[in-house]
């Protein structure tokens, strides 16, 4: 087939987990057991309970229960069990104890490791702290903290207990993290006295308690200290970590029914408050545990890292389903790129991983520094490469496949959301792949690509749709079940309306095109921002770009871009005629852009996507931006108001 630059070696087909599942069940192929996946969900999700080995503690007795509506489905009724219990303590009781958990790695050099009894035994200690401080089953509990340990350690402890975690980046300003706390009405707060980001000191704490003063609910402030001076202290709210872990170490296990919360997850919303989405013991744990065990073939000997932080979805999720498979989970927290520009690539050699998770947004900033990594770092214990946040551009997808993985690794591209807590969308590492591709729906996963009318559209962009639930989609939207109704299920009558645009090739690939609130419509024709920004990516000359559309009164919509260049490239009106014309070249004269602008950077979110809705509100001099509190480099903004 044109196209393929990825075939999976026999030994990886006949060693993969998937492989396992398909033997254990007589399928002949992965299309057939995607198909059944899908055709019978209650005989897949089942079997991937039982394949796995996901502890109940109580038996389910109904896979999935739909009497409610279709919205509101239930799964594995009648089950109850923890998270916390088949990440740790299935792995010790069956002996694997001195097997080693945990690796963090701080951004000046720091490391701490953790087998998996002595992550049990610190989450043992953290539990009796939350107990004694009188949390109990379903109470919240706010984690503001750096990429360390710690929050490991404080999110399987709320799990054990039966309370419900809500990570929240560190990086937030103090009314973020006041609405967060405020919403879910958290009770404890576990923050840090100060971070660490390109040697800085970043007043974690003081930030925490500018936040507290705003949410009544939170009673106990747990600190982390880093031996840092100054670090305000309210004596009657405020605990010491170590004094906090002081109350002995409590084994006990809350056991809590399959659709009982276990996390909240905060989205941020284009404008109003940020959304809440609620996350089950059971529907997290079957769709995590499924995903890093079949797309990323997770087994107890891999080392997985994924650049990413707690407050990101895919900081759970990793945690999550390394432990569940037993591997050696790698935590970083600091600047990827310093204090040196290689420092990922140090810390990948250094720690061998085997499986690594990265966004495109970070390996188009990676491929700044003009030379592979693999020419003076052995990245050869990698064996999976996996990203997710955004569509990719071809140059950048190749550069990591060829200059990272050396041409040897599956890039397991995943699209999903928080408000599913994992991907609608997902090769297996038996795929053959494409460049930037998706491959198609993930196992069990229901998914479609449709036009305005609710019609499968195949060649062209439509919307991505689910049209049968699945065990981790959001039990709702916290303390709002009005408007995840009309977020997620108003469009069609049942049926699930992710907000991204898709397309499936003649091949029938799969591909991503962006939000569907980012989609450009020229002359009446839909087309998605990725593959515009691909085009001047692929010049060899831009390391970033956003294109938005702007009003034009024949066309309709025009095409605006904004590019960062590569060091050495000067920003010349010849440079922006290439550029429109590298478009032209690519997509056709009528996507021709109005303008380029040149930029040192670009608006991201702290899971590095780029916003491109605060590209083109600052381009047409918007007042009223939204919600900015996921805005990780707000500066940026006044470069594109003053470029334009």
């Amino acid at each position: 087939m044109p196209g393929i630059i990825w075939h999976p070696p026999a030994a990886l087909v006949a060693d993969a987990n998937v492989t396992r599942l398909m033997r254990r069940h007589g399928i002949p192929s992965v299309d057939a057991l995607q198909a059944r996946s899908v055709a019978d969900p209650t005989w897949f999700w089942d079997a991937v309970v039982r394949d796995l080995g996901i502890a109940f503690v109580e038996p389910y007795h109904t896979v999935r229960d739909t009497s409610a509506g279709i919205p509101w489905t239930d799964w594995f009724v009648g089950g109850t069990l923890n998270i916390a219990a088949n990440c740790l303590d299935r792995h010790v009781a069956a002996g694997h104890g001195q097997r080693t958990a945990l690796i963090a790695e701080r951004e000046d050099g720091t490391r701490t490791m953790y087998t998996y009894r002595e992550l049990a035994t610190a989450v043992g200690r953290c539990a009796a702290g939350l107990r004694a401080a009188g949390i109990n089953a379903g109470d919240r509990i706010g984690a503001y903290m750096p990429m360390t340990a710690e929050v490991v350690i404080q999110m399987l402890a709320t799990f054990q207990v039966g309370a419900v975690f809500v990570p929240v980046f560190s990086g937030y300003a103090a009314p973020a993290l006041a609405e967060r706390l405020r919403h879910a009405e958290a009770r404890l707060l576990f923050t840090a006295d100060v971070a660490h980001r390109r040697g800085a000191v970043v007043p974690v704490k003081a930030q925490a308690d500018a936040a507290v003063a705003a949410a009544p609910s939170v009673s106990r402030v747990v600190v982390v200290r880093t031996g840092a001076d100054d670090v305000p202290w309210h004596a009657e709210r405020d605990v010491a970590w170590d004094d906090f872990l002081a109350s002995g170490t409590d084994t006990t296990i809350t056991f809590r029914g399959a659709m009982d919360p276990a996390l909240i997850l905060y989205t941020s919303g284009t404008t109003g408050r940020p959304k809440g989405t609620v996350h089950s013991h059971a529907g997290t744990l079957v769709q995590v545990a499924k995903e890093t065990g079949y797309a990323f073939d997770l087994k107890p000997d891999d080392r997985f890292f994924w650049l990413t932080d707690i407050g990101w979805m895919m900081g759970p999720w990793t945690i999550m389903g390394g432990l569940f498979h037993g591997a050696t989970v790698v935590l970083y927290d600091g600047a990827f790129d310093w204090p040196v520009p290689t420092r990922l690539w140090s810390l990948l050699a250094e720690q061998r991983v085997t499986v690594f998770g990265i966004s495109p947004t970070a390996v188009r900033m990676a491929m700044r520094q003009g030379r592979s990594p693999t020419a003076d770092f052995d990245l050869s214990a990698l064996r999976i490469l996996g990203s997710t946040g955004e569509p990719w551009d071809e140059a950048s997808w190749m550069w990591c496949f060829e200059d990272v993985g050396g041409g040897r690794c599956p890039i397991i591209n995943i699209s999903g959301g928080t408000d599913i807590i994992g991907c609608f969308l997902s090769p297996l590492p038996v795929h053959p792949l494409k460049p930037m591709t998706l491959v198609g729906p993930g196992l069990g996963m229901a998914v479609d690509v449709w036009n305005e009318a609710g019609e499968p559209v195949r060649g062209e962009v439509g919307y991505l749709v689910c049209t049968a639930p699945a065990p981790s989609m959001t039990r709702g939207l916290w303390q709002d079940p009005a408007r995840y109704l009309e977020s997620y299920w108003s469009k069609w009558p049942d049926i699930w309306n992710h907000g991204d645009w898709a397309r499936i090739d003649e091949d029938g690939f799969w591909f991503v095109q962006g939000r569907a609130d980012d989609t450009l419509k020229v002359a009446g024709r839909r087309i998605g921002p990725a593959e515009v920004e691909g085009a001047l990516i692929g010049t060899g000359k831009v390391s970033e770009a956003a294109a938005i559309g702007v009003p034009h009164e024949i066309k309709g919509e025009t095409i605006v871009c904004f590019a960062v260049l590569k060091p050495g490239v000067e920003p010349e009106d010849a440079l922006r005629e290439e550029l429109r014309q590298a478009v032209v070249d690519a997509l056709g004269k009528i996507d021709r852009p109005e303008a380029v602008y040149f930029v040192g950077d670009l608006p991201k979110t702290r899971s590095a996507k780029i916003v491109r809705r605060l590209v083109r509100a600052v381009h047409l001099g918007a007042t009223d931006l939204g919600d900015l509190s996921s805005l990780q480099n707000p500066e940026s903004l006044a470069a594109i108001r003053r470029a334009t």
